[in-house]
Protein backbone atom coordinates (compact mmCIF):
# COMPACT_ATOMS: atom_id res chain seq x y z
CA UNK A 1 0.00 0.00 0.00
CA UNK A 2 0.79 3.69 -0.75
CA UNK A 3 2.36 5.63 2.12
CA UNK A 4 1.48 9.25 1.11
CA UNK A 5 0.81 12.03 3.56
CA UNK A 6 -2.00 14.46 3.53
CA UNK A 7 0.75 17.30 3.62
CA UNK A 8 1.73 15.51 0.54
CA UNK A 9 -1.50 15.14 -1.26
CA UNK A 10 -2.78 18.76 -0.16
CA UNK A 11 1.00 19.76 -1.69
CA UNK A 12 0.40 18.37 -5.16
CA UNK A 13 -3.34 19.46 -5.29
CA UNK A 14 -2.47 23.54 -4.88
CA UNK A 15 0.48 22.95 -7.75
CA UNK A 16 -2.10 21.03 -9.93
CA UNK A 17 -4.31 24.58 -8.99
CA UNK A 18 -1.63 27.14 -9.51
CA UNK A 19 0.74 25.88 -12.07
CA UNK A 20 3.59 27.03 -10.12
CA UNK A 21 5.50 26.00 -7.08
CA UNK A 22 5.87 29.16 -5.48
CA UNK A 23 2.13 30.29 -5.59
CA UNK A 24 1.23 26.55 -4.64
CA UNK A 25 4.23 27.28 -1.28
CA UNK A 26 2.44 30.41 -0.65
CA UNK A 27 -1.14 29.09 -0.70
CA UNK A 28 0.09 26.10 1.94
CA UNK A 29 1.88 28.64 4.08
CA UNK A 30 5.09 27.32 3.20
CA UNK A 31 8.38 27.97 1.69
CA UNK A 32 9.08 26.62 -2.07
CA UNK A 33 11.92 24.24 -1.19
CA UNK A 34 9.08 22.35 1.21
CA UNK A 35 6.70 21.61 -1.49
CA UNK A 36 9.48 20.88 -3.93
CA UNK A 37 10.05 18.09 -1.19
CA UNK A 38 6.87 17.10 -0.60
CA UNK A 39 6.43 16.57 -4.46
CA UNK A 40 9.64 14.61 -4.47
CA UNK A 41 8.50 12.37 -1.69
CA UNK A 42 5.06 11.23 -3.35
CA UNK A 43 6.76 10.92 -6.36
CA UNK A 44 9.44 8.76 -4.66
CA UNK A 45 7.21 6.48 -3.23
CA UNK A 46 4.60 6.25 -6.15
CA UNK A 47 7.39 5.73 -8.58
CA UNK A 48 6.50 7.85 -11.16
CA UNK A 49 7.43 11.38 -12.12
CA UNK A 50 3.92 13.14 -11.42
CA UNK A 51 4.36 16.54 -13.23
CA UNK A 52 6.21 17.52 -16.46
CA UNK A 53 7.79 21.23 -15.75
CA UNK A 54 6.84 23.62 -19.16
CA UNK A 55 7.53 26.87 -19.87
CA UNK A 56 3.41 27.26 -18.86
CA UNK A 57 3.94 25.62 -15.48
CA UNK A 58 3.66 22.72 -14.22
CA UNK A 59 1.58 19.98 -15.94
CA UNK A 60 0.27 16.99 -14.51
CA UNK A 61 1.68 13.08 -16.17
CA UNK A 62 -0.70 10.58 -16.74
CA UNK A 63 0.76 9.29 -12.89
CA UNK A 64 -0.36 13.00 -12.07
CA UNK A 65 -3.73 13.22 -13.02
CA UNK A 66 -4.52 9.36 -10.82
CA UNK A 67 -2.61 10.78 -7.85
CA UNK A 68 -4.30 14.44 -7.86
CA UNK A 69 -7.95 12.42 -8.40
CA UNK A 70 -7.13 10.35 -5.49
CA UNK A 71 -6.20 13.89 -3.81
CA UNK A 72 -9.42 15.48 -4.60
CA UNK A 73 -11.39 12.18 -3.19
CA UNK A 74 -9.72 12.06 -0.10
CA UNK A 75 -10.03 16.31 0.55
CA UNK A 76 -13.69 15.76 -0.55
CA UNK A 77 -14.08 12.69 2.18
CA UNK A 78 -13.08 14.78 5.19
CA UNK A 79 -15.18 17.93 4.07
CA UNK A 80 -18.06 15.45 4.19
CA UNK A 81 -17.03 13.93 7.58
CA UNK A 82 -16.05 17.19 8.79
CA UNK A 83 -19.85 17.83 8.07
CA UNK A 84 -20.96 14.48 9.58
CA UNK A 85 -19.55 15.81 12.99
CA UNK A 86 -20.69 18.94 12.86
CA UNK A 87 -24.15 17.78 12.45
CA UNK A 88 -24.05 14.98 15.33
CA UNK A 89 -22.95 18.13 17.45
CA UNK A 90 -25.99 20.03 16.97
CA UNK A 91 -24.50 23.15 14.51
CA UNK A 92 -24.76 23.47 10.99
CA UNK A 93 -25.38 20.73 8.54
CA UNK A 94 -22.91 21.87 6.03
CA UNK A 95 -22.29 23.67 2.85
CA UNK A 96 -23.02 22.90 -0.34
CA UNK A 97 -21.31 23.92 -3.43
CA UNK A 98 -23.60 24.20 -5.55
CA UNK A 99 -22.74 25.14 -9.82
CA UNK A 100 -24.69 26.29 -12.53
CA UNK A 101 -24.85 27.09 -16.06
CA UNK A 102 -24.96 30.42 -17.22
CA UNK A 103 -28.82 30.25 -18.09
CA UNK A 104 -29.24 28.88 -14.72
CA UNK A 105 -28.11 32.40 -12.97
CA UNK A 106 -31.77 33.63 -13.59
CA UNK A 107 -33.54 31.78 -11.24
CA UNK A 108 -30.46 30.01 -9.02
CA UNK A 109 -30.58 32.92 -6.48
CA UNK A 110 -34.39 32.78 -6.13
CA UNK A 111 -34.04 28.86 -5.91
CA UNK A 112 -31.25 29.48 -3.06
CA UNK A 113 -33.24 32.20 -0.81
CA UNK A 114 -36.39 29.80 -1.13
CA UNK A 115 -34.46 26.89 0.02
CA UNK A 116 -32.62 28.67 2.68
CA UNK A 117 -35.97 29.71 4.44
CA UNK A 118 -36.60 26.18 5.90
CA UNK A 119 -32.62 25.34 5.75
CA UNK A 120 -31.04 28.43 7.29
CA UNK A 121 -28.42 25.94 8.62
CA UNK A 122 -27.08 24.75 5.44
CA UNK A 123 -24.16 27.55 3.62
CA UNK A 124 -24.49 27.25 -0.12
CA UNK A 125 -21.70 28.33 -2.23
CA UNK A 126 -22.70 29.29 -5.96
CA UNK A 127 -20.27 28.74 -9.27
CA UNK A 128 -21.48 29.69 -12.26
CA UNK A 129 -19.79 29.22 -15.74
CA UNK A 130 -20.69 27.97 -19.05
CA UNK A 131 -21.53 24.25 -19.71
CA UNK A 132 -18.11 23.45 -20.42
CA UNK A 133 -16.33 25.07 -16.84
CA UNK A 134 -19.30 23.09 -14.93
CA UNK A 135 -18.68 20.04 -16.42
CA UNK A 136 -14.98 20.47 -15.31
CA UNK A 137 -15.89 21.65 -11.92
CA UNK A 138 -18.30 19.01 -11.46
CA UNK A 139 -15.23 16.70 -12.83
CA UNK A 140 -12.50 17.85 -10.33
CA UNK A 141 -15.10 18.04 -7.64
CA UNK A 142 -15.12 21.53 -7.26
CA UNK A 143 -18.73 21.44 -6.53
CA UNK A 144 -21.43 18.83 -5.33
CA UNK A 145 -24.17 19.61 -7.86
CA UNK A 146 -24.52 21.52 -10.78
CA UNK A 147 -27.92 22.74 -12.05
CA UNK A 148 -27.38 22.26 -15.83
CA UNK A 149 -29.69 20.72 -18.98
CA UNK A 150 -28.26 17.38 -20.47
CA UNK A 151 -25.90 15.44 -18.04
CA UNK A 152 -22.75 14.64 -18.88
CA UNK A 153 -22.04 11.28 -20.50
CA UNK A 154 -18.22 11.19 -19.91
CA UNK A 155 -18.49 11.30 -16.08
CA UNK A 156 -20.60 8.56 -13.83
CA UNK A 157 -23.31 11.02 -12.38
CA UNK A 158 -27.03 10.71 -11.20
CA UNK A 159 -29.44 13.04 -12.54
CA UNK A 160 -32.84 14.85 -10.80
CA UNK A 161 -35.06 16.34 -13.11
CA UNK A 162 -36.77 19.51 -11.65
CA UNK A 163 -38.00 20.94 -14.37
CA UNK A 164 -38.83 22.04 -18.23
CA UNK A 165 -36.32 24.28 -19.92
CA UNK A 166 -37.95 26.22 -23.02
CA UNK A 167 -35.64 27.07 -26.03
CA UNK A 168 -36.55 29.46 -28.42
CA UNK A 169 -35.82 32.06 -31.12
CA UNK A 170 -36.37 35.31 -30.73
CA UNK A 171 -36.54 38.79 -32.34
CA UNK A 172 -36.86 42.45 -32.11
CA UNK A 173 -40.55 43.35 -32.07
CA UNK A 174 -39.91 44.67 -35.67
CA UNK A 175 -38.76 42.04 -37.01
CA UNK A 176 -40.25 40.67 -40.73
CA UNK A 177 -40.72 37.33 -39.34
CA UNK A 178 -42.13 38.52 -36.11
CA UNK A 179 -45.78 37.77 -37.45
CA UNK A 180 -45.24 35.29 -39.60
CA UNK A 181 -46.82 31.71 -38.68
CA UNK A 182 -44.88 28.22 -38.77
CA UNK A 183 -41.66 29.48 -39.91
CA UNK A 184 -39.86 26.83 -41.91
CA UNK A 185 -35.92 25.78 -40.77
CA UNK A 186 -34.62 26.32 -43.80
CA UNK A 187 -36.16 30.24 -43.92
CA UNK A 188 -34.95 30.55 -40.02
CA UNK A 189 -31.73 29.08 -41.08
CA UNK A 190 -31.54 32.13 -43.61
CA UNK A 191 -30.87 34.83 -40.96
CA UNK A 192 -28.60 36.07 -39.20
CA UNK A 193 -27.74 34.45 -35.76
CA UNK A 194 -25.76 35.48 -32.85
CA UNK A 195 -25.05 32.80 -30.82
CA UNK A 196 -23.16 31.59 -27.74
CA UNK A 197 -19.48 30.86 -27.53
CA UNK A 198 -18.38 27.08 -28.11
CA UNK A 199 -19.04 24.89 -25.11
CA UNK A 200 -22.25 26.36 -24.53
CA UNK A 201 -25.29 23.93 -24.40
CA UNK A 202 -27.41 26.41 -25.94
CA UNK A 203 -25.07 26.22 -28.68
CA UNK A 204 -25.17 22.65 -28.77
CA UNK A 205 -28.32 22.58 -29.04
CA UNK A 206 -29.06 25.13 -31.67
CA UNK A 207 -26.08 23.43 -33.98
CA UNK A 208 -28.22 20.01 -33.28
CA UNK A 209 -31.20 21.66 -34.99
CA UNK A 210 -29.34 22.92 -37.61
CA UNK A 211 -27.46 19.53 -38.33
CA UNK A 212 -30.03 18.65 -41.61
CA UNK A 213 -29.45 22.15 -42.67
CA UNK A 214 -26.59 22.34 -45.75
CA UNK A 215 -23.62 24.95 -44.99
CA UNK A 216 -25.39 26.33 -41.70
CA UNK A 217 -22.99 24.97 -39.29
CA UNK A 218 -19.89 26.20 -41.19
CA UNK A 219 -21.83 29.56 -40.74
CA UNK A 220 -23.36 29.43 -37.63
CA UNK A 221 -23.31 33.08 -36.94
CA UNK A 222 -22.00 35.79 -34.87
CA UNK A 223 -20.85 34.79 -31.32
CA UNK A 224 -20.94 36.76 -28.38
CA UNK A 225 -20.21 35.75 -24.67
CA UNK A 226 -23.09 35.65 -22.76
CA UNK A 227 -26.56 35.82 -22.70
CA UNK A 228 -27.43 39.26 -21.60
CA UNK A 229 -25.23 40.41 -24.93
CA UNK A 230 -27.05 38.70 -27.20
CA UNK A 231 -30.10 39.88 -25.34
CA UNK A 232 -29.02 43.69 -26.15
CA UNK A 233 -27.40 42.94 -29.53
CA UNK A 234 -31.30 41.54 -30.79
CA UNK A 235 -33.09 44.36 -29.49
CA UNK A 236 -30.96 46.36 -31.28
CA UNK A 237 -31.41 45.09 -34.36
CA UNK A 238 -28.38 43.49 -35.18
CA UNK A 239 -29.93 39.52 -35.80
CA UNK A 240 -31.75 37.08 -33.67
CA UNK A 241 -31.12 34.57 -31.23
CA UNK A 242 -32.06 30.51 -30.29
CA UNK A 243 -32.07 31.76 -26.42
CA UNK A 244 -33.79 29.55 -23.38
CA UNK A 245 -37.30 30.74 -22.60
CA UNK A 246 -35.91 31.45 -18.68
CA UNK A 247 -33.64 33.87 -19.89
CA UNK A 248 -36.24 36.87 -21.24
CA UNK A 249 -39.17 36.64 -19.17
CA UNK A 250 -38.58 40.05 -18.40
CA UNK A 251 -37.88 41.20 -22.21
CA UNK A 252 -41.11 39.39 -23.48
CA UNK A 253 -43.29 41.24 -20.52
CA UNK A 254 -42.08 44.69 -21.47
CA UNK A 255 -42.52 44.11 -25.50
CA UNK A 256 -38.87 44.52 -26.09
CA UNK A 257 -38.76 40.97 -27.69
CA UNK A 258 -40.58 38.50 -29.23
CA UNK A 259 -40.71 34.91 -30.07
CA UNK A 260 -40.67 33.59 -33.15
CA UNK A 261 -42.99 30.99 -34.63
CA UNK A 262 -40.56 28.61 -35.87
CA UNK A 263 -41.38 25.04 -36.91
CA UNK A 264 -40.37 22.48 -34.66
CA UNK A 265 -39.89 25.33 -31.63
CA UNK A 266 -40.06 25.29 -28.96
CA UNK A 267 -37.29 23.15 -28.37
CA UNK A 268 -37.73 20.97 -24.91
CA UNK A 269 -35.18 20.23 -22.46
CA UNK A 270 -35.24 19.45 -18.89
CA UNK A 271 -33.16 21.10 -15.42
CA UNK A 272 -31.27 18.51 -14.16
CA UNK A 273 -29.99 18.40 -10.83
CA UNK A 274 -26.40 16.29 -11.61
CA UNK A 275 -24.02 15.10 -8.88
CA UNK A 276 -21.06 12.35 -8.87
CA UNK A 277 -22.39 8.74 -8.63
CA UNK A 278 -19.13 7.59 -7.31
CA UNK A 279 -18.60 9.85 -4.62
CA UNK A 280 -19.70 10.29 -1.23
CA UNK A 281 -23.41 12.12 -0.39
CA UNK A 282 -23.39 14.83 2.33
CA UNK A 283 -26.79 15.54 3.86
CA UNK A 284 -26.53 19.02 2.44
CA UNK A 285 -26.69 17.33 -0.76
CA UNK A 286 -29.82 14.84 -0.41
CA UNK A 287 -31.63 18.08 1.62
CA UNK A 288 -31.32 20.57 -1.57
CA UNK A 289 -32.12 17.72 -4.08
CA UNK A 290 -35.43 16.53 -2.01
CA UNK A 291 -36.27 20.41 -2.29
CA UNK A 292 -35.47 20.61 -5.91
CA UNK A 293 -37.87 17.62 -6.47
CA UNK A 294 -40.56 18.58 -4.55
CA UNK A 295 -40.40 22.72 -5.33
CA UNK A 296 -38.33 23.48 -7.56
CA UNK A 297 -39.98 23.73 -10.76
CA UNK A 298 -42.17 26.76 -8.93
CA UNK A 299 -39.21 28.76 -8.76
CA UNK A 300 -38.30 28.91 -12.76
CA UNK A 301 -39.00 31.99 -14.35
CA UNK A 302 -42.70 33.04 -16.41
CA UNK A 303 -42.93 32.34 -19.60
CA UNK A 304 -45.45 34.67 -20.87
CA UNK A 305 -48.22 33.18 -23.90
CA UNK A 306 -46.57 34.70 -26.95
CA UNK A 307 -47.80 31.96 -29.29
CA UNK A 308 -50.64 31.91 -31.42
CA UNK A 309 -53.96 30.04 -29.15
CA UNK A 310 -53.38 27.15 -31.17
CA UNK A 311 -49.83 27.09 -30.05
CA UNK A 312 -50.01 27.57 -26.24
CA UNK A 313 -49.69 23.96 -24.41
CA UNK A 314 -46.97 22.92 -26.86
CA UNK A 315 -44.96 23.33 -23.50
CA UNK A 316 -45.30 23.07 -20.05
CA UNK A 317 -44.96 26.80 -18.05
CA UNK A 318 -44.91 26.77 -14.61
CA UNK A 319 -46.31 29.86 -13.10
CA UNK A 320 -43.12 31.75 -10.89
CA UNK A 321 -44.07 31.77 -7.41
CA UNK A 322 -44.22 35.31 -6.42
Amino acid sequence: MLNLTFRQLRSLLEIEKSGKISTAANSLGLTGPAVTLQLKQAEEEIGLPLFDRTPEGMRPTAAGHAALDAAHAVQERLRLLEEELTAFKGGKRGTLKLGGVSTAKYFTPRLIAAFQKTNPDIDIELFIGNRADTIEALRHQEIDIALMGRPPRDIAVEAVMFGDHPLVIIAPPDHPLARKRDISKEDIAAEKFLVREAGSGTRISLEIFFADVPGKLDQLGVEMGSNETIKQAVMAGLGIAFISAHTIEQELQLGRLVILDVEGMPIRRQWFAVSRSDRSRSPAMSIFENFLTREGAQYLPLVPKTYPAEMIGSYDVLPLKR
